[in-house]
């Protein structure tokens, strides 16, 4: 482990989480905020579904660790709400298995730690014309569909209500702009830059509006030394030095209003 102790903060889920770092990215934007005041790993899985979560969770997250996870974001959902195949084989998992592996999933990640906080993450909505577009009828039998998508979101809020955790509902989130199916969506399943931003925001609104202690936002975390130092660039006075450690980027000033 590289020191000091930073938080750590996880991201667990499938190809929304393991294509979350590439540029413009949710991953990669959350990720730069957090630049010298926590650590976020990614731990995605593309075409993953919650079945497939559970055989690994004790080796992703090891009851054991000397340091846990300050907060994991959870997204599975997006392929246990794909149609079944007619051959039994697919992603598909029923809806009430699909809870309660989710439940599991959480529960697992509470007995880490006191202080380990969760936010799940549903699956966002899909173009299903542009899905049809791009890989013709190669998903006809194990479709995804808008309507399941909403149904598995709303079942996803309505446990994390249940179990005292905190939940965005993305399927809501992207459909709030007129022409979300084509500004928010690359392929019909995947983010494009902008759809990733609708994630971050509803991030940062969760993790400002929460009562956690300590606060996880962004803001409310002090940069890894921060002290001042005669060796950072001199100031116009020519006697002091302007410390950068505290410095928002240009990039980031987009985030300070959330």
């Amino acid at each position: 482990m590289v020191g000091p102790g930073r938080p750590k903060l996880v991201l667990f889920g499938s190809s929304m989480v393991q294509t979350s770092f590439k540029v413009g990215g949710w991953g990669s934007i959350f990720a730069d905020l957090y630049t010298r005041k926590a650590d976020v790993k990614l731990r995605g899985y593309s075409g993953w579904n919650t079945r497939m979560a559970l055989k690994v969770l004790d080796q992703v997250f090891p009851k054991g660790a000397a340091v846990q996870p300050s907060l994991v974001i959870v997204n599975f959902g997006g392929d246990d709400a794909t149609n079944p195949h007619p051959s039994g084989l697919g992603a598909h998992v029923p809806l009430l298995e699909y809870i309660d592996n989710m439940r599991k999933i959480i529960m697992h990640l509470k007995s880490l730690s006191d202080r380990t906080r969760i936010i799940c993450l549903s699956s966002p909505p899909v173009n299903e014309a542009k899905v049809r577009e791009i890989f013709g009828n190669m998903f006809d039998d194990q479709a995804r569909t808008n309507e399941n998508c909403r149904v598995y979101s709303e079942a996803l809020v309505k446990l994390c209500q249940e179990m005292n955790v905190e939940a965005i509902n993305l399927w809501t989130a992207i459909r709030e702009k007129d022409d979300w199916a084509n500004a928010y969506l690359t392929d019909g399943i995947h983010l494009s830059a902008e759809g990733s931003k609708v994630v971050v925001e509803e991030i940062l609104k969760t993790l400002k509006n929460v009562k956690w202690e300590p606060s996880l936002y962004w803001l409310s975390i002090a940069p890894e030394f921060r002290e001042d130092s005669p060796y950072y660039p001199v100031n116009l006075d020519g006697k002091t030095t302007g410390n950068v450690s505290v410095n928002i980027s240009s990039w980031q000033r987009q985030w300070l209003s959330i």
